[in-house]
């Protein structure tokens, strides 16, 4: 089993920047692909960012691209997501996922952080 733990939400203005953090334990991190997703009550859980095992390839939603980065320590077993130029309909929890293979569904990734608030104030 693998555990997740998001750290690193809060509350910021908008065009400020916050790092998301994810650690991983129980398994061995690398063999996982990790995303991002983000969550609104009452919406569906939306795709944000992906990282392969190894970190040479990332891919972005639409709404995020140029502004969000993802990126990954196998050594540290944490997986990050920089996001700035915060907008406030960025608003959501934020939740790390991983599985063994890359996509940007949510139903396909096996394990999931508890998530973290990030809360943009316009």
């Amino acid at each position: 089993q693998l555990q997740l733990v998001e750290s690193g939400g809060g509350l910021v203005q908008a065009g400020d920047s916050l790092r998301t953090s994810c650690a991983a334990s129980g398994r061995t991190f690398s063999n996982f692909v990790m995303g991002w997703f983000r969550q609104v009550t009452g919406m569906e859980r939306e795709f944000v960012a992906g990282i392969n095992w190894s970190g040479t390839s990332t891919y972005y939603a639409d709404s995020v691209t140029g502004r969000f980065t993802i990126s990954r320590d196998n050594a540290k077993n944490t997986v990050y997501l920089q996001m700035n130029s915060l907008k406030p309909e960025d608003s959501a929890v934020y939740y790390c996922a991983a599985d063994r293979v890359s996509g940007r569904s949510h139903s396909q990734y096996d394990y999931w952080g508890q998530g973290t608030q990030v809360t943009v104030s316009s």
